[in-house]
């Protein structure tokens, strides 16, 4: 085991470890700490003060994490908030201008160019049997690998012109925010220590951007 000066500490590894992840706020809740509680006036070995005071600085230390990953958890949640109403507002007030602009352009008689999109959303349609190699290399360099895989791609020159290659082979549109927002919940997955984790909490994003 290499050298044995860390099993020569009067400290436990486990309580080494536990401290640790106390002081980092992970799973601060979770760490049950033993309330022992001794008769008053009964004599008490050494061995047991010394667990009594190292359990008593644990729950101090696990208290405090957990108020701070509480304080922290509602600072996050009220941040959310405000982004979520700022987007909102945007969103309105983009929709209030493209409603005005129609109302204007219909009493003018003129016609209204609705603004083009600048997203698209691709799903491949059908196998590999039967494509010639173009195609398939299109495919490739869109990320459209394997039946029904889905990208989210920039509407441009180029891409409308891949897009024009492989157009029996795959189906496209233009997406909602609705639709991305429900997209993301359900099939939305992170990777994450070359793990792919499904996205179902902001802690996921915010901890490993």
């Amino acid at each position: 085991f290499g050298s044995s000066s860390c099993f020569s500490s009067s400290v436990p590894l486990c309580c080494i470890a536990r401290r640790r992840y106390l002081e980092e706020g992970k799973m601060a809740q979770r760490y049950q700490i033993s309330s022992d509680k001794v008769a008053e006036g009964a004599a008490v070995p050494e061995k047991v003060q010394l667990k009594l005071a190292r359990n008593a600085t644990l729950a101090e230390e696990k208290q405090k994490a957990v108020d701070a990953a509480k304080k922290e958890r509602e600072e996050q949640r009220e941040a959310l908030k405000k982004r979520a109403q700022e987007y909102q507002k945007e969103y309105a007030a983009h929709e209030k201008q493209l409603i005005d602009l129609r109302r204007e352009a219909k009493l003018g008689g003129n016609f209204f160019v609705e603004p083009e999109a600048k997203l698209l959303f691709v799903v491949r349609i059908k196998g590999i049997i039967k494509m010639s190699p173009k195609p398939r290399k299109v495919l490739q360099l869109l990320r459209l690998r394997q039946l029904h895989n889905g990208v989210f791609l920039k509407v441009n020159k180029p891409i409308l012109q891949m897009l024009k290659l492989v157009q029996p082979y795959v189906t496209y549109g233009y997406p909602t925010l609705k639709t991305v927002r429900e997209l993301i919940y359900k099939r939305g997955f992170a990777k994450v220590n070359k793990q792919r984790i499904p996205i179902s909490d902001n802690n996921i994003i915010s901890g490993n951007l």
